[in-house]
């Protein structure tokens, strides 16, 4: 294998690995979101209701 062809390849792999690396990261540092709780409008209500 050529000089450029190796540093292409190289070049590329680093790219790749960063990229993957950083959203790796976010992904596993970014706090979860605060979903709202279906059943929360719910908690006064006594008997369910029929369908």
């Amino acid at each position: 294998m050529n000089t450029e062809a190796l540093l292409t390849m190289l070049i590329t792999q680093g790219i790749v690995i960063s990229f993957a690396g950083y959203f790796f990261y976010r992904v596993l540092t970014t706090p979860p979101k605060q979903e709202p709780d279906s059943f929360s409008e719910n908690d006064n209500e006594t008997i369910r209701k029929e369908d």
